[in-house]
């Protein structure tokens, strides 16, 4: 496949900024080449430069009628976006929960009354596989049409040893479906299920040893996240299933601090791959993270459908030199959002990140938080050949336009997977 007459490649390339995710400045080093061409043969991209250059290489010249070519027509290609917090897997829309919420219920009160997470659960419990597993495929779809090549997928929406194994099933099972690359995450520890309420240990117990170390064996997951939050676990509570992912050889990343503070400094003995939502989270810490690889990810849609008027406060992050990532956070009861470009302009407009800071945060850094940086979030020799061709003239018009998809054309590991 050669992509050429590219009006604007964002590389993201890394020889320019120091090792590691992005932080600070480098946030805002995009790697643009204009006038670019993109090689790729076997889902890698092999080559990277001018459109001018690309046609005149001896073997591009010799192999041209082999290659697929795709005129970009002056378009603006960026890597794939990494969207690196989903819970995919869940039945039906929560739809109580966003009126009673318009009529001013808080979170903690639908949760309360017989909403929120624990409404989600009849629905996956009863669910047959198949019918998960059509679910997320069709998520992953629209994601693909919205510029996603790679998605982490939680489970969550089941709270049972059976519904939980059965999730993360659906998830396997709907990546081998899809050209894109899908990293598996078991949320067990999601919150309390009813049956219980007033004895959270005895659930705890199962989550660590019923649920992590059946999801290793079948390797069903390659992370464990906690719900680390009041109304969910407790930080003790976080430390004991850590402890437990890292016996079955399982990375770890939380939820943390979106409706109150938690002290972090416990928890980074364990190495979390990130912090997810971040809204709560004192001086102190915020120096600790600056010091680490372990990103914040910042997910603007929950804030924007729970109708806040604060959301997380990316320039204190970026400021101090913690690397920050956007991600979704798609779910049914308060991101029911698949596009990446969205988030983007949301973090914009209420988080003041610039467009450069925005796409970093959705492709290098989102890779950063998977552990995949190795091989995703830029455009570079060797990596997997995941791009997004947007139909717009300068790529900070991604972010810019929102509700609306410009995304022409998405390339999952060398496949086309959605186009005009």
């Amino acid at each position: 496949m050669l992509l050429i007459n590219i009006g604007q490649l964002l590389t993201l390339h890394s020889s320019a900024v120091k090792q590691g995710p992005r932080r600070g400045a480098d946030l805002k080093q995009l790697g643009i080449l204009e006038d670019a061409a993109v090689l790729c043969i076997g889902g890698k991209i092999v080559s990277v430069g001018t459109t001018k250059d690309a046609l005149r290489d001896p073997w591009i010249r010799k192999n041209r009628k082999q290659l697929a070519e795709i005129d970009c027509g002056g378009n603006v290609v960026i890597p794939g976006f990494v969207d690196s917090h989903t819970h995919p897997v869940f039945v039906s829309p929560r739809l109580v929960d966003f009126e009673k919420r318009i009529e001013g219920a808080s979170y903690e009160e639908i949760a309360a009354a017989g909403g929120g997470i624990r409404s989600s659960l009849e629905g996956v419990r009863q669910a047959a596989m198949s019918k998960l597993t059509a679910k997320v495929l069709r998520v992953l779809q629209d994601m693909a049409a919205h510029g996603t090549t790679t998605v982490e997928a939680k489970s969550g929406y089941g709270l049972t040893l059976e519904s939980e194994l059965k999730s993360l099933e659906a998830i396997r099972e709907a990546s081998d479906g899809w050209a894109g690359t899908v990293v598996p995450t078991l949320l067990g520890a999601h919150v309390v299920p009813k049956e219980f309420q007033g004895c959270s240990q005895k659930y705890v117990e199962i989550v660590c040893k019923e649920m992590i170390p059946r999801a290793a064996k079948r390797n069903l997951a390659q992370f464990v996240d906690v719900f680390c939050d009041k109304g969910a676990f407790a930080p003790e509570e976080t430390e004991q299933i850590f402890a437990a992912a890292k016996e079955d050889g399982l990375s770890v990343r939380a939820h943390m601090g979106q409706l109150s503070e938690t002290a972090l400094a416990p928890l980074l003995r364990f190495n979390p791959a990130s912090f997810d939502h971040m809204d709560h989270v004192n001086n102190e810490d915020v120096k600790q993270l600056a010091k680490l690889d372990t990103i914040t990810t910042l997910v603007p849609g929950a804030n924007y459908f729970l109708g806040l008027k604060s959301y997380p406060d990316a320039r204190r992050f970026i400021d101090a030199g913690v690397p920050v990532a956007l991600a979704t956070d798609y779910n049914p009861g308060t991101s029911p959002t698949i596009s990446m470009p969205m988030a983007m302009s949301l973090a914009c407009t209420q988080m003041k990140m610039s467009p450069a800071e925005a796409i970093a945060a959705a492709t290098i850094n989102g890779a950063w938080a998977l552990r995949l940086a190795d091989r995703k979030g830029s455009i570079e020799p060797g990596k997997d050949a995941d791009l997004a061709v947007f139909d717009v003239e300068d790529y900070r018009e991604v972010p810019y336009w929102y509700g609306v998809n410009h995304c022409r054309m998405t390339v999952l590991n060398g496949v086309i997977a959605a186009s005009d």
